[in-house]
């Protein structure tokens, strides 16, 4: 399975907006894709599960994607994340 490793280095960490684009950048590919913080691995599809995971700022978390889109999946999210999530509206 695809993965990558990225450092979260937004402000608020991975909370409200930025978890609101992480989520909305996931659900744009039709790969499974998980988010895991520490021991935590959770849909990285689900806001919810995004939000209460408590990334906070300077984390490390890795995405791992499994489908037809993976590498495009992984790609877009860890740009979104490098770029401090400047791609969000």
């Amino acid at each position: 399975m695809p993965e990558t490793t990225v450092i979260v280095t937004n402000e608020v960490g991975l909370h409200a907006r930025p978890a609101s684009a992480f989520v909305k950048t996931a659900n744009k590919y039709s790969s499974n894709i998980s988010i895991v913080f520490g021991e935590a691995v959770g849909n990285a599809k689900s806001i919810l599960t995004v939000l209460t995971m408590g990334v906070n700022q300077n984390s490390e978390i890795k995405i791992i994607a499994e489908g037809d889109d993976a590498e495009a999946a992984l790609i877009a999210l860890e740009t979104l994340v490098k770029n401090d999530f400047e791609d969000a509206g």
